[in-house]
């Protein structure tokens, strides 16, 4: 979870604090992160013009909130029931993220009372009551389904199964038929951008507006909070962070001196809040205020972990004859502060007890051959820009250095016309995003596959 200079291995697998191994119980992060339809359906922002509703859904959420945390606390027997109403969206197939898609969709009020013991059933209680899907729960954890859902009613998804006769009398398409066909065609770059420039160009241009106010309001943010910068962890949609800096925006209008505490911090918005290893404050994006303004005034005791931190990586340092311990946030998902802090604890009271001997200082001034890859991939970055005339190239978080060094190399190689003024993210598939950013697997074809 950590790199060491010079380029030195150690497997810390086996000294990992028990709530960093696998589960199949669900996490506190992977259960927001489970419920983001549900969020994404409720969250008070997207009530403005509704003042009791947004009040209503604020309360449920609130309590919400405390009842997953009790769930999540150790050595817990049983809950009271805890009866919830949430007024929910509706929303199209395609939903934006936009609020004003909100007033032409309506809402609809939604009752239940949850009487769950983990985290997992909670989840698929929850979403079944709203009438959400959960299929994105079942194909991250197969035993998902392994006890049934006892309230609420669920159709029958097992597909019907015809004879091929069936498609050759009625003339409808076969859909295994269908997807052969598809899966032997095998889509490259080029014939993509063909089949989906236009598309994207079209989205771009819609979106440019609402880009300039997102700039304008980050800006606005980080001069009013001292900040060193904004940023999101995901690909959310530009309507979807304005509405996020516009609810940041009026905290700040009531708890000025609370939010400035975070003077000179870099603000992410993420799936949970707190603080990153990296020292950024997190804002959990389906958190309410009141979990924002808690963060913000805790912030000193943060500031405080960060000083023992730097004290105890000193502390590894000195027993390994003088590496480094430095922690690469790109390399594995974001940890806390706290966890971060927690993991090199255990690795440092286990070099006390093993006591590995280094000359003291003896690897001192060593240094990581890593930032040559950095660097190397900053550089093909500019070069990709400046060739397609592109307004901005970026990967996601999955993609490592290693993949974006080699899908720049072979771009590089190409005539690709399409891509001026595009905004173009390196992803693991095809896409065209809702405000025109085109997303092409690392790992693209263009004739000839690679492997």
């Amino acid at each position: 979870m950590f790199c060491l200079r010079p380029l030195t291995r150690f497997s810390v697998e086996r000294i990992l604090p028990h709530w960093f191994h696998y589960s199949r119980a669900l996490s506190g992060a992977e259960a927001i992160n489970a419920l983001r339809p549900f969020y994404f359906a409720v969250h008070p922002d997207f009530f403005g013009k509704h003042p009791r509703e947004r009040e209503v859904n604020e309360n449920s959420l609130k309590r919400l909130s405390v009842y997953l945390e009790n769930l999540q606390k150790p050595g817990f027997k049983s809950l009271k029931p805890t009866q919830l109403t949430f007024y929910v969206r509706e929303t199209d197939q395609n939903p934006s993220d936009s609020p004003e898609a909100f007033s032409t969709s309506g809402f609809r009020a939604v009752q239940f009372t949850l009487h769950t013991r983990d985290l997992l059933s909670t989840v698929l209680y929850i979403l079944n009551s709203c009438n959400l899907s959960a299929k994105h729960i079942q194909s991250s954890n197969t035993n998902v389904y392994s006890q049934p859902i006892r309230e609420g009613k669920r159709s029958p998804n097992r597909p019907i199964k015809w004879d091929k006769s069936y498609y050759s009398f009625t003339g409808f398409k076969d859909p295994d038929e269908h997807l052969d066909q598809v899966s032997r065609v095998e889509t490259t770059l080029t014939s993509w951008l063909d089949n989906n420039g236009e598309s994207a160009i079209k989205k771009l241009n819609n979106s440019l507006p609402l880009r300039k106010e997102l700039d304008r309001l980050k800006d606005e943010l980080c001069h009013l909070l001292e900040l060193s910068d904004i940023r999101w962890q995901r690909g959310w949609g530009i309507a979807h962070r304005c509405s996020q800096l516009h609810s940041l925006g009026r905290l700040a209008q009531q708890n000025l001196e609370t939010l400035q505490k975070a003077k000179g911090c870099t603000l992410v918005f993420t799936d949970r809040s707190g603080m990153s290893a990296v020292g950024h404050v997190m804002l959990g994006t389906m958190d309410v205020h009141h979990h924002w303004t808690k963060l913000f005034e805790r912030l000193p005791s943060y500031f405080d972990l960060q000083r023992k931190l730097v004290i105890l990586e000193d502390q590894i340092s000195s027993l390994l004859g003088g590496i480094q311990v430095i922690y690469i946030e790109e390399f594995q998902p974001v940890l806390t502060l706290e966890e971060y802090y927690s993991l090199l604890d255990v690795f440092y009271n286990r070099l006390l007890k093993t006591r590995i001997s280094f000359h003291p200082q003896s690897l001192r001034g060593l240094e990581m051959i890593l930032n040559r890859l950095k660097v190397l991939e900053h550089e093909l970055i500019q070069a990709s820009t400046k060739k397609f005339s592109l307004e901005k190239l970026y990967k996601e978080p999955s993609i490592s250095s290693i993949q974006m060094v080699e899908c720049c190399k072979r771009l590089l190689e190409q005539s690709l016309p399409y891509l001026q003024g595009m905004h173009l993210c390196i992803s693991h598939f095809y896409s065209v995003m809702q405000d025109g950013d085109l997303c092409i697997p690392w790992n693209w074809k263009n004739g000839e596959a690679t492997k």
